[in-house]
Parts: structure tokens; C-alpha cells; sequence
């Protein structure tokens, strides 16, 4: 059989309408086996502005298609044929009231490069003096002029917007949202014009903060209808404004939680008639020399994976158990290892309370790789942590060696350059790694004088002692890396350090919280606050809060009492 001749003339395009029409879905049911008495149309998309004149279209089968209709006169189209389009979701804003202008300051731009997105459907407002102190720090390697330069960019990015938009002007806001932070609903305000505002004689016109409450005041003074707000880091600028009548506030968008009370500690008392509650559908099995029970009851959607329950009843024998397994309306608890007897001490260590048993527990655990461990001062976080890391290096060849890093950020003032390699350097900072080797090494009795100066040798042979400084890019393989006062880091520094962990590796971040030496930083906006959050349930992790110090009754009482 020949086949056909091929068209001799160009196809015709359709309009929108009838495109629309063939993917419109047809009313009622498809019927099988049956064919229509006219032969369907092949759609073509029109990709073209200009209508073409309609012509005949010879298909392969050699059967005309009827011409398709001028736009002037488009195919009837049923209306509810055509599919609806979704609308995107808003976000209802929170208040019912108009937007709020918030007015920057320049210290909370350097402390969170992002934070120009974090106001929801509110409007932000950057004076002049702000953008002139940002040129001032965006020089340097400093974590300030980092997030200088990074503000500065976004800035820039806002602004380019303009040049797809001619004719319009700056004066009436740039759109947060245009960046694609889709959570920034408000618009982006420049100082454009000269404020002239008179401040109280005492306040010098001269200086940057007294500028930037003048223009506070004269936008207050504007703009009768908003509530105008100073967002501020300084303490002391809030002050000055709140004596001025400006209302002011503290930037609390990178606080992880409001109340550090609030903080996930990782331990769950249980109350006195949780059997009662709960074993009725109880199961329980032993396995490996440890016991476990499948519960199901009301308490179960308050647990997390790795979280450590405690019973403690007059009269009956104490449970201790970790949650491994959450299914459901189910959860799976496991009696704990006790670490507070002889026999299953840690390189010599064994935990002297109900919180230091939880602590080993997770140290000990290879499936859990990422550790965080807080409390007050004696609670023995290093210690406990560097007598599971030397175990599992020396004894189990679990890891190769113990990467040990800090934050040198100094109690009183700076003693200046330290000579030497990185290691000597760091060394002054790691007095608290020195202490608790001298306690680890007093733990062999039999070795005698030259066994002990051995182990010490092998063992700090061991141990690698780390900048922060030096770890971005870094990839640690099948390493124990303790985080010495980590309270002191910031979220960003947190997510650095934590990145760097390949196959195979741990990470223990120890800190006390009452305890924070970097500008800025309190309680809820620690990178240790903020990795606890965001961990809190995964199957790998934990978390534990030691409440009692165990370094002496000196140390005890004068936690309590200073």
C-alpha cells in the first residue's frame, strides 16, 4: 500500500480558546470501543501573538479539518468546562490592625544578615545612618563584616528590582517578597530625604543612635496612623528611646525559646501510676541482656526517640529506660546499662547520679552521632565525655582519634597574641582538658609512676586540639569531636561545626548556658539552645541536662548561693 502524500499547505494554529477547549474534560463517562462520528482534531498550541489565517490541514489519513475560526468570532467554550486555577495561599496576618513600620538599627543588621525578612507582614524601615555604619564594618574576616557585606548584597538585590519596573520610585517601598523570601509581606523603606527633627539638648546631634531616634521620632510624627518601632541590640539606645516617648524593642526573632526554662532537657519523670495507665496492653521481651517494653497509653504523644524516663516509686524497684521507637499510638522503652557499678565503668569513671547514667548511656551509644550535654559547673560534662571518647578510641577502636575544640572567648581581658603552633596556642584555653586527664590517669593504681607517664604520652597522642578558626571546609572521618563551651557559639557557628562530621563520626557539644561570654548571645539565642531544639527526636541524637554537681561541696554550694 503507497503511502499518503504528505501536506502540501501549512498547518493552521489554534487560539487559546480552543486549546482550552480541547484540554477541557469532557462532561459525563468514556465509553469503550466507541468512536465519535467526527474525527478529533489534533491541538496546536498557539505560541504566537499574531492570528494566522486559517487553513485546511491534510493529515495523514488525507481527511480535511474544518478551518479554525477567526478571533474575532472564538469557538464556544463552556464556562464550567474549564479548570479553575488555584490561587496561592496568603498567610493571614496577625493582627487586624494596619502594618507596623519598624525602623532598624544598625547592630541588629550585623547580628542576623536575614533579619530583614524575618517581619512578616510588616514594613521595615533603614535610615541613612544605618547604611553608612554597615559601609564602616564591612571590611575584614570578622563573623560582623561577613554579615555586613551580606546585608549589603540583599539590599542590592532589593533595589535591582527597580530597573524592571520604570517609573517607579523608592520612595514608595520595595517589596520584601521580591528576593524570594516568600514570608516578607511588607515592603522595605529608605531614608530618602532630610529629616529635621529637634532633639533634647542633652542628646548631640553628631552622634549615629541620637540620629536614628531622630528619625524614629519625625516618622512617629508622620505617620499618625502606624505604630512606628525601634528595633534595637543596645540595651542602652532601647532606654534613650523609651525616655523619649519612641516605643523600642529588642530583636527577638533568633531566639530559639523565649524562657531558657522551656529548654528540651531530654529527661521525662514518670508519675506514680503510669503502670496502672499503661500495662494493660503492655509488652515486654529481653534482648541482648537488656528489657523492653511496647506501651501504648496517654503518655505517648509527650515522648521523643532518645529520651530518658525515670520511676521512682517507695517500695518498688526504680525504672530506668530510653525511648528507642515511636510508632503510632506505640512506643518501645529500653532498660538503660548501669554505669554506676564498678564493673561497668567508663576508662575508670563511673556516674555518681541518675543524670550522669543517662549521660553515659548516649556516649556510649554508637548509633547515637550527634550529643548535647548541659548543667551548671561540676556536673561532670568533660570528664565524662572524654573518659567515653578515650574508651571508644583506645579500648574499641570505634573512632581513630579525639578532636577537642572551644570557643576562645575570654572571661576578663584579652592577654593578647600567644606564640607558638595552633596546638600552643589553643593550649591556655584548654586547662579544663589538662584537669580532667590528670583525674583520668589517677584511675590506674597498678601502673605504677612510669605506666602512668606512658598512658598519659599515649593518650594525648590520642587527642587533637582545634581552632574554630580553621574549620570551614573541613571534613572530620571517623573522629570523637568534643565542642568545649559551646554556649558561646552562635546558631551559625553551631551549623558550621556540626557540617563538618563525615561516615562514622560523633559530636558532642557540652556547655552551660548561665555561663555565656559573646556579646549578644543570651540563653535563647545560643547555637547550644538552637541545637537542641532542632535535634530533639531524632532517632540519632540526645540530649541530657545533669542538674547536680559532683566536683566538691565548695563548688556545690557556691553554684547555689553566687
Amino acid at each position: 500500500m503507497p503511502l499518503p502524500k504528505p501536506p502540501a499547505k501549512r498547518a493552521a494554529l489554534l487560539t487559546p480558546a480552543d486549546f482550552e477547549s480541547q484540554a477541557a474534560p469532557k462532561p459525563g463517562k468514556r465509553t469503550q470501543n466507541k468512536r465519535s462520528e467526527d474525527p478529533a482534531s489534533p491541538a496546536v498550541l498557539d505560541l504566537f501573538d499574531a492570528p494566522r489565517e486559517a487553513a485546511p490541514v491534510v493529515t495523514a489519513k488525507a481527511k480535511p479539518i474544518a478551518p479554525v475560526m477567526p478571533p474575532s468570532a472564538p469557538a464556544p467554550v463552556a464556562t464550567a468546562a474549564r479548570r479553575p486555577t488555584p490561587e496561592p495561599k496568603l498567610r493571614k496576618p496577625r493582627g487586624t490592625g494596619p502594618a507596623k513600620l519598624f525602623v532598624l538599627d544598625t547592630n541588629v543588621l550585623m547580628h542576623d544578615p536575614t533579619c530583614l525578612f524575618r517581619f512578616e507582614e510588616h514594613d521595615v524601615y533603614l535610615p541613612m545612618i544605618t547604611l553608612e555604619e554597615l559601609d564602616d564594618h564591612k571590611k575584614g574576616m570578622s563573623e560582623v563584616a561577613r554579615n555586613a557585606r551580606q546585608v549589603s548584597r540583599d539590599l542590592d538585590a532589593l533595589a535591582g528590582g527597580l530597573s524592571d519596573q520604570p517609573g517607579r520610585d523608592m520612595a514608595e517601598g520595595l517589596p520584601l517578597a521580591g528576593t524570594g523570601h516568600r514570608e516578607a509581606g511588607g515592603k522595605l523603606f529608605f531614608q530618602t530625604t532630610l529629616v529635621n527633627v529637634t532633639l533634647p539638648q542633652g542628646l548631640p546631634q553628631g552622634k549615629a543612635d541620637n540620629q536614628i531616634l531622630g528619625v524614629v521620632q519625625a516618622l512617629r510624627d508622620q505617620q499618625q496612623g502606624r505604630e512606628v518601632v525601634l528595633v534595637s541590640k543596645d540595651i542602652n539606645m532601647r532606654i534613650k528611646a523609651r525616655a523619649l516617648g519612641l516605643a523600642a524593642e529588642d530583636y527577638t526573632n533568633d531566639k530559639t525559646l523565649e524562657d531558657g526554662d522551656l529548654l528540651y532537657t531530654g529527661v521525662l519523670a514518670l508519675p506514680a501510676d503510669f503502670w496502672d495507665r499503661h500495662g494493660k496492653t503492655m509488652e515486654s521481651w529481653n534482648q541482648g541482656g537488656l528489657t523492653y517494653y511496647r506501651i501504648s497509653g496517654p503518655m505517648v504523644p509527650a515522648l521523643l526517640v532518645n529520651q530518658f524516663v525515670y520511676l521512682e516509686a517507695p517500695g518498688a524497684a526504680p525504672l530506668y529506660a530510653k525511648v528507642t521507637e515511636i510508632t503510632g499510638k506505640t512506643a518501645v522503652l529500653r532498660t538503660l546499662r548501669e554505669y554506676t557499678h564498678q564493673k561497668n565503668a567508663v576508662w575508670g569513671v563511673t556516674a555518681r547520679n541518675r543524670e550522669q547514667n543517662f549521660a553515659l548511656n548516649l556516649l556510649m551509644d554508637p548509633d547515637c552521632d550527634f550529643i548535647t550535654l548541659t548543667g551548671t559547673a561540676g556536673t561532670g560534662k568533660t570528664l565524662m565525655t572524654l573518659a567515653a571518647g578515650l574508651s571508644q578510641v583506645m579500648d574499641d577502636r570505634r573512632y581513630t582519634e579525639i578532636i577537642v575544640t572551644r570557643v576562645t572567648v575570654p572571661v576578663g581581658e584579652d592577654i593578647g597574641f600567644l606564640p607558638g603552633t595552633e596546638e600552643e596556642k589553643m593550649s591556655p584555653w584548654m586547662g579544663a582538658l589538662d584537669d580532667n586527664l590528670e583525674v583520668l590517669s589517677k584511675t590506674d593504681g597498678a601502673a605504677g609512676e612510669w605506666g602512668r607517664a606512658a598512658t598519659n604520652d599515649l593518650v594525648r597522642s590520642k587527642i587533637k586540639i582545634k581552632s574554630l578558626n580553621f574549620m570551614r571546609g573541613r571534613t572530620f572521618l571517623n573522629k570523637f569531636v568534643i565542642i568545649d563551651e559551646a554556649q558561646n557559639l552562635t546558631p551559625k557557628q553551631m551549623k558550621t561545626l556540626i557540617t563538618r562530621a563525615g561516615p562514622g563520626t560523633k559530636i558532642v557539644c557540652l556547655g552551660n548556658l548561665a555561663q555565656i561570654d559573646t556579646p549578644y548571645l543570651t540563653e535563647g539565642s545560643s547555637g547550644l539552645t538552637f541545637a537542641v531544639d532542632r535535634f530533639k527526636g531524632w532517632p540519632h541524637s540526645g540530649h541530657v541536662t545533669l542538674a547536680r554537681g559532683e566536683r566538691s561541696r565548695l563548688a556545690d554550694f557556691a553554684s547555689e548561693v553566687l
